[in-house]
């Protein structure tokens, strides 16, 4: 699907994954709205991308995932700057915390609020996203044949490894992957295509936080190419998913063949 003219919605897009998405596929011509959180660098990241811009243009929308209000405001100001083709869904937390850890059981609150980040807050741009995309008028792929649009969600490898520590981590990037098929089932009716990437370790803001020998030791952990993911790896695939109709309601691992231990 060319997406030249048309809108990519990114969510997490000041940083990390989000970022390098919204890059590239900027530099292939889309409009890009980064929607991410009021006190995240997506402000200055749009003006770095509109320097570079050979008229397409990237706008910041300062948002929660989790909330509807918010979203939508979100997902307008896409839908004012052309078609809706391309949502990917990068907003995320890893939240640690173990269910017997040393201060007693894990809170009910901290489990939630990954979930409610992660999961729904996955949901909610996914199910505003859509009803905007069902109102575009269908584009025609390269190969042939008509398509609305692709929603490219986050999941993790914790989905199918999760470690020690990653319970609410790994429980909603699980169900992110677990309702890639039905949700991608149920819109294909409306020429919408639902995949969600699961990347193993990747350089990402969150991995930054780690001492750099802790960066080293996960990164030799990967079989091969044995290091850290680049986000502009994880960019590569989603543009690929972008241009590849025949991607659909699959869970995609982007992981250096890893398998994560439980610790």
């Amino acid at each position: 699907m060319d997406i030249t003219g048309s809108v990519a919605l990114v969510t997490g897009g000041a940083s990390g994954l989000g970022a390098a998405t919204a890059r590239t596929l900027f530099l292939v011509g889309a409009n890009v709205v980064l929607l991410d959180l009021p006190s995240s660098s997506g402000a200055a990241f749009a003006d770095e991308l509109n320097s570079r811009a050979d008229g397409n243009t990237a706008v910041f929308a300062p948002a929660d995932v989790t909330s509807e209000a918010d979203v939508q405001a979100a997902v307008g100001t896409a839908a004012n700057l052309g078609p809706l083709r391309v949502v990917v869904n990068c907003a995320g937390i890893a939240t640690p915390g173990k269910v017997l850890g040393r201060e007693g059981v894990l809170p009910l609150d901290a489990f939630n609020r990954v979930v409610q980040v992660n999961l729904v807050g996955t949901f909610n741009v996914l199910r505003l996203a859509a009803a905007a995309m069902v109102a575009t008028e269908p584009a025609t792929t390269e190969i042939g044949g008509p398509e609305r649009g692709v929603i490219i969600n986050t999941a993790s490898v914790a989905a199918f490894e999760g470690q020690i520590g990653q319970p609410a981590y790994a429980a909603s990037k699980g169900a992110v992957a677990a309702m890639t098929l039905p949700v991608a089932r149920e819109l294909a009716r409306s020429l919408i295509r639902v995949v969600t990437i699961a990347p193993g370790i990747f350089e990402t803001p969150m991995m930054a936080g780690l001492r750099q020998e802790a960066q080293d030791s996960l990164g030799a952990q990967v079989p091969h190419p044995s290091r850290l993911g680049k986000p502009e790896e994880y960019a590569k695939l989603v543009a690929h998913i972008v241009d590849n109709a025949m991607l659909n309601g699959e869970t995609i691992r982007l992981d250096g063949a890893i398998r994560m231990g439980p610790k």
